[in-house]
């Protein structure tokens, strides 16, 4: 071999050890520089389900809320939003991490407090991917039942869909992202062309802007409707638990954070907007209530044709699949990055050696997510003949157990981003990042305690019900749990402790010090 071809292996060999970083060692690494822009943008905006949205969620506002103003409220919680991203895209750029939400409390609000919003995590975000198996084996029921005159169980279509999500969880992540750039990009464009042909042809009551007037916004169900409206935009803050497997992650996350954050407020705001002209602004709440998310498909139907619309059912059971996808591929770094640093037993830390994904941690989602749909399968027994269980229950229990979670944490987050640039005497400097934090995350705290007040009104259930109080406690639990859980990991392993937040950082002072201590043995020998 020449010297030449030496130094070239040598080259290799460097660069190899540089790209396996987690301090568990290469079985437990991220592949580095799978994503760029564009793939983490389309991973991040399959989570929000944009067509499950417009066909799902916004009738519930209008009808069940009766809250005409929705697209304001999309471009007011927009608004929102961006305050929270100014310091989250901020903080990305210091902090690399697969824990995202829990690394980043971690490293502003102590290690004890990054492992309960760890927990809470890994709650709320499983819960959110299991609920819309809910949603989706029904969907598929009844266009199977529709269009093959076949009848299947909810729970069928539900399971064969868990099973495909565990395969594809095991894939490389940038083969992922194709995946869910192909749906996302059909569903969003068949939505537009709705909302195109809803302006051309609109309702009654003409072209409105009516749906955009602030007194739209009043009535009791104000509070209410935010919590639902937020929920939409869940998945957005989903872009630096990929920070590891992106390139140029300093820069590529926050652009794909503020990217995400308008594309959602505009697409929804538009959506809504476009629902409100074609059934016209007087007539939306009462349509809504009476047809549910069945008011899309009547819509499209009488303005674009049969076909059109069996095409839209398609897409929007294809869009929960793509949403499903998304949020098991965060759960699953989410415990792998716990793994790496002691919040769940080492096992979640290794990853598959033909793909890099993180193969336990797809385990463990795939897991709950059959045993939960088996669950809720088993409960169809109970009320004899309601076909509606899986909506009712699974999908919405799940999904606003979900949803709470995930705006505590926001909430959380934005404080834990002023308390990190104070500790590090960079408030000056950063100040008008930190006031836009700590605005979103007083708004964030509002929204989180009109969910809590409203829960019962979330899930459909009466107000005298235990589920008021048991659903929200689920992510009360996991707080708990995961502080005492620091708690005790901070007497009995104050090392592991110390370490949780930092991920690959560890590793990097684990070996300098490693390196430091063999150059003193070296220099006293």
């Amino acid at each position: 071999m020449s010297p030449g071809s030496s130094r070239t292996t040598a080259t290799r060999g460097a660069v190899t050890s540089r790209e396996i970083n987690t301090y568990k060692g290469q079985e437990r690494a991220l592949r580095a520089d799978r994503l760029g822009t564009a793939g983490l943008l389309l991973s991040v905006l399959a989570a929000s389900a944009p067509l499950m949205v417009v066909a799902g969620v916004m009738p519930t506002v209008f009808g069940v809320m009766g809250m005409l103003g929705q697209p304001l409220l999309y471009v007011i919680l927009g608004f929102v939003l961006i305050l929270f991203s100014v310091g989250y895209a901020e903080m990305s750029r210091h902090v690399h991490n697969a824990g995202a939400f829990y690394a980043y409390i971690a490293r502003g609000l102590g290690p004890t407090a990054g492992a309960g919003a760890a927990y809470v995590a890994l709650v709320a975000y499983s819960a959110m991917q299991v609920g819309i198996y809910g949603i989706l084996g029904f969907e598929v029921s009844g266009l199977l039942a529709a269009h093959l005159g076949l009848t299947v169980a909810w729970w069928m279509p539900a399971l064969a869909a868990a099973v495909l999500v565990a395969v594809l969880g095991w894939l490389k992540i940038d083969l992922n992202a194709k995946a869910l750039g192909v749906l996302l990009v059909i569903e969003c464009a068949l939505v537009v062309v709705f909302d195109v042909a809803a302006l051309a042809k609109p309702g009654r009551e003409g072209l409105s802007f009516a749906a955009f007037d602030p007194g739209s916004l009043t009535g009791a169900g104000l509070g209410t409707a935010l919590c639902f409206c937020i929920a939409a935009f869940i998945g957005f803050e989903q872009s630096p638990v990929y920070a590891e497997e992106t390139s140029r992650p300093q820069v590529v996350v926050s652009r794909v954070m503020f990217l995400a954050v308008g594309f959602v407020a505009l697409f929804l705001a538009f959506g809504a907007w476009a629902l409100t002209v074609a059934a016209g602004p007087g007539a939306v709440v009462g349509e809504a209530a009476e047809q549910g998310p069945g008011l899309l498909f009547a819509l499209t139907e009488a303005r674009l044709g049969d076909t059109f619309t069996d095409v839209l059912h398609v897409l929007f059971v294809t869009g929960m699949f793509a949403a499903l996808l998304s949020f098991h591929n965060v759960v699953a770094r989410y415990a792998f990055a716990m793994g790496r640093e002691g919040l769940l037993p080492a096992a979640f830390s290794r990853t598959s050696a033909a793909s890099g994904a993180p193969a336990t941690g797809s385990l463990l989602q795939s897991a709950v997510s059959v045993l939960v749909v088996i669950a809720f399968a088993a409960s169809d027994a109970l009320p004899a003949g309601d076909p509606t269980t899986p909506v009712l229950r699974l999908f919405t229990w799940m999904g606003n157990v979900g949803a709470l979670g995930v705006i505590l944490l926001m909430a959380a987050a934005s404080f834990a981003v002023i308390a990190f640039f104070f500790r590090r005497g960079a408030a000056l400097a950063q100040a008008w990042r930190l006031v836009a934090s700590a605005l979103a995350g007083i708004a964030l705290v509002g929204i989180a305690i009109y969910t809590v007040r409203d829960f019962d009104v979330l899930i459909g259930a009466g107000p005298d019900s235990a589920l008021s109080w048991i659903l929200p406690g689920v992510v009360g639990a996991a707080l708990v749990a995961g502080l005492l859980y620091g708690a005790v990991l901070r007497v009995t392993r104050p090392d592991a402790h110390a370490r949780v937040g930092l991920g690959n950082e560890a590793f990097e002072l684990e070996r300098a010090a490693e390196r430091g201590d063999s150059q003193k043995r070296h220099h006293d020998s």
